[in-house]
């Protein structure tokens, strides 16, 4: 670093005794730092940062304000163009929410903050006095120059030669420092390949969540259709059973009802007939009483033969029985096609769970390996 840092100055003195004027070319953090910023906001990106389908990104909130302002009914989706290229992408109801985020470029950012932050400090460092380096616990006066390895702890010279180190095997901090700095590295590019893996199967678990919906919307509205249906059949069967009940109810009263009339013109004449007799019988006349009672008699005698032999209406023909409606083997069909479906929301109810036995597992041994 310091061959580097003077190497940097030598070439800045040239350019100054050149041009007079201090020269410094743009340095690879600069372009990083103009390729992570925002074409919206201009700033450095924002998490969460989401990626379109033309590979640009953006802040998520930025894109989401822009989305907004150029789509006032978002809320059934909408047109979205990318400010960098022009490329239009067409967007769902969730609006900008549903674009993927690019955790890629969220770990870049956050690892070029912390490089900053580490570059700041290091120029401190290097403005601040040697005073300031790391200087032994047990040696006060003794800066940290060594490594145990054995112990797995930075020490100085005088603990390897005199101190609690001075049976362990030691080695070069700088040594050390590039080892365990390659394996942070190796360590940070495993955590984003596994960020990456992660954010593929939120997509799914996001994919399987809406298709979930709108499989179970499509399944209520042809539930609520057959049902409908249904419906729409008992209730022209219930009209036709009602009419033809209502048809059978006028018949028959209208015949009782002329069998009753028929009933009482005959109580009626015979209770005249009734009165007649009972006056001839009152009669003191023998003479008057033969010359009308033979034909009282004649008459008297077939009314009631008549009254015996009236027409009358069938055993149960008041009864409306043969109008029930049977439901049972409807009923028991309904039953098991319920218990089939319970069971197979059982079924699938336990799906999510061995689902997450695996995945468990596969982790386990994912850890292990």
């Amino acid at each position: 670093r310091s061959l580097s840092f003077l190497f940097e100055r030598h070439l800045s003195t040239m350019d100054l005794q050149r041009t007079g004027s201090m020269v410094r070319p743009p340095s690879p953090m600069d372009s990083l730092e103009k390729q992570l910023s925002c074409p919206i906001c201009l700033d450095m990106f924002t998490k969460p940062v989401v990626i379109l389908p033309c590979q640009h990104n953006l802040c998520r909130s930025c894109a989401s304000d822009l989305y907004d302002s150029r789509n006032p009914y978002r809320f059934s989706g909408g047109v979205f163009r990318c400010p960098t290229c022009r490329f239009e992408v067409v967007l769902d109801r969730h609006g900008v929410h549903g674009l993927q985020r690019n955790l890629l470029v969220e770990n870049i950012i956050d690892i070029y903050k912390q490089q900053q932050e580490g570059k700041s400090d290091n120029t401190e460092t290097l403005k601040s006095k040697e005073s300031k380096e790391p200087m032994c616990q047990e040696h006060e006066d003794e800066r940290i120059n060594i490594y145990c390895v054995s112990c797995q702890v930075p020490t100085c010279s005088m603990c390897k030669v005199f101190g609690q180190h001075k049976d362990c095997e030691v080695a070069p901090l700088a040594s050390i420092y590039q080892t365990q700095k390659g394996e942070l590295s190796n360590a940070i590019d495993t955590l984003v390949a596994s960020n990456s893996r992660l954010q593929v199967l939120l997509n799914q678990m996001e994919d399987a969540c809406r298709a979930v919906q709108e499989n179970s919307q499509r399944a209520k509205q042809g539930l609520a259709e057959r049902f409908d249906l249904l419906y729409a059949v008992l209730e022209e069967r219930k009209a036709i059973l009602l009419d033809q009940i209502g048809k059978e109810q006028d018949e028959k009263v209208a015949a009782l009802r002329a069998l009753a009339q028929r009933y009482g013109e005959r109580l009626q004449a015979s209770s005249e007939l009734t009165d007649t007799a009972v006056r001839a019988l009152e009669q003191s006349g023998a003479a008057e009483f033969l010359l009308a009672s033979k034909g009282l008699i004649t008459k008297t005698k077939d009314a009631a033969k008549a009254s015996l032999g009236e027409e009358r209406p069938e055993p149960g023909f008041e009864k409306m029985d043969h109008f029930t409606l049977s439901t049972e083997h409807v009923e028991a069909i309904l039953l098991i096609h319920t218990k089939r479906l319970l069971g197979d929301k059982a079924q699938r109810a336990s799906a999510p769970r061995r689902l997450h036995d695996r995945c468990r597992s596969s982790s386990s041994e994912n850890v292990s390996a």
